[in-house]
């Protein structure tokens, strides 16, 4: 209690931006640590065995992610629901589900171990919704979203490194790797939760300049939903395909390493990194802009720019035109380009273009849930296919895909979105005259 109290006390001393950036870089290193219970199985190969016909560490990635995108759907309702109490609670005690069940993993014998990675993926799909509602809504959203965001493309690098490393050093093998990954990281995370839970929340002014953030019952959500219907279709597509290509390579970054002949340990973290460190400067530049249709237009422009970048240079490695590492440097810019602006500052734009009191929770949980569903479908397809077909080859096919179509549906999205304001300004003028009456809500189609 008492370092409780001298903690706030230190706190509410400091001005609104070093709270934003105590905010910002606790919330990156606690989502860092969610990614050792996560990823860190993907560290390791297992001796290419399989089950039931199926590639085993396939296998453990189908699982994972079936119970990662179950948590995805119920989190819609969870997320969007929660209120700021018990929000410390809950995160704990889900990391403390997700190792656990990574330890009867390490227990439970080949193949009936697989079913624990299930249990460990279900909670870890709501950590992401819990974390970030500590900082939405705020004047400072941006860049702590994007400090956080970053975190997505740092921590796979890691955890994959310290994995290897572990596996490298002391005498555990790839069953008990991940849970003595996710002890190494189990403390820091506790401690990260304590530091969100007792830092101040959005101010007065927050509100104002953003839009109160509350939590949406049914009838809310349905009203969001009905009133964006076109623009969140098109978002939840684009944001499904870019799920889609970032999984397959941060699932299987090993498999496209070794097609390109490049090895290493610490090739992960330093490629990750670069690409972490580009893309957190571009999008925290957004701060910069206070009017929020214009950022929200900006925003669009970083993710067809990304679809232009990873298509790019899948193109020109394609034709031997570039290097393996330069390819998996571009292409991974380029696809987190596009894919970390929905996870930061996308939806925080968009609440606050239109002044919806809502929160973040339903639309990103929403769209998670459709990606990872897709993401799902796209691996089972791949074990369909001839062995022949490596995941390297078709990492680059999905790419040159999601590149055209994902391009194109975000410039429809930048056009529905723009009209969508315009139409909303237009009805809001029309109110505003004595002689008009009000009319219902403005569809665009």
């Amino acid at each position: 209690m008492e370092l409780t109290q001298r903690f706030k006390q230190r706190i509410s001393q400091l001005d609104e931006r070093s709270v934003a950036m105590i905010l910002a870089l606790t919330a990156f290193l606690c989502y860092t640590c969610m990614y050792s219970f996560r990823k860190s199985f993907t560290a390791a190969s297992y001796d290419d065995a399989s089950v039931w016909g199926i590639n085993y560490k396939v296998c453990l990635v189908i699982t994972q992610m079936v119970g990662y995108m179950f948590s995805k759907f119920y989190g819609i309702k969870f997320i969007a629901e929660s209120k700021q109490k018990n929000r410390g609670r809950y995160l704990i005690i889900l990391i403390c589900i997700s190792w656990l069940s990574l330890l009867a993993f390490a227990w439970c014998p080949r193949p009936w171990n697989i079913i624990f990675l299930l249990l460990n993926g279900f909670p870890l799909g709501m950590v992401w919704g819990l974390v970030f509602s500590y900082l939405e809504g705020r004047r400072y959203t941006e860049i702590m979203g994007a400090v956080m965001a970053v975190s997505l493309i740092f921590a796979s690098g890691l955890i994959k490194t310290v994995g290897r490393w572990l596996m490298a050093t002391f005498p555990i093998d790839e069953y008990w790797m991940p849970f003595c990954t996710g002890f190494l990281f189990l403390l820091p995370f506790i401690g990260c939760v304590w530091l969100l839970e007792h830092a101040p929340g959005p101010t007065e002014q927050d509100k104002a300049l953003r839009t109160e953030r509350v939590a949406m019952d049914s009838a809310s959500r349905k009203e969001f939903f009905k009133m964006f219907k076109p623009g969140i279709l098109l978002t939840v597509v684009i944001y499904t395909m870019l799920t889609i290509i970032r999984d397959v390579r941060d699932n299987f970054e090993i498999e496209i390493w070794e097609m390109l002949h490049v090895k290493g340990n610490g090739i992960f973290a330093k490629v990750d990194g670069i690409i972490a460190l580009i893309v957190l400067v571009l999008v925290a530049l957004l701060i910069v802009v206070k009017d929020n249709l214009k950022a929200f237009k900006l925003i669009h422009m970083l993710i067809i720019v990304g679809f232009l970048i990873a298509g790019g240079s899948t193109y020109l490695f394609s034709h031997q035109l570039i290097d393996g590492l330069s390819w998996m440097l571009l292409v991974g810019l380029g696809l987190y380009l596009a894919y970390i602006p929905y996870n930061a500052i996308f939806f925080e734009r968009m609440i606050a273009t239109y002044k919806m009191k809502s929160n973040i929770g339903f639309v990103m949980y929403l769209a998670d849930s459709i990606g990872y569903l897709g993401s799902f479908i796209v691996l089972l397809n791949k074990e369909l296919l001839p062995n022949s077909v490596t995941w390297g080859s078709y990492f680059i096919q999905l790419v040159f895909f999601a590149s055209i179509i994902g391009g194109g549906l975000s410039l429809l999205s930048l056009y529905y979105f723009v009209r969508k304001k315009e139409a909303m300004d237009k009805q809001e003028q029309e109110a505003e005259k004595p002689w008009c009456v009000n009319s219902s809500d403005v569809q665009i189609s």
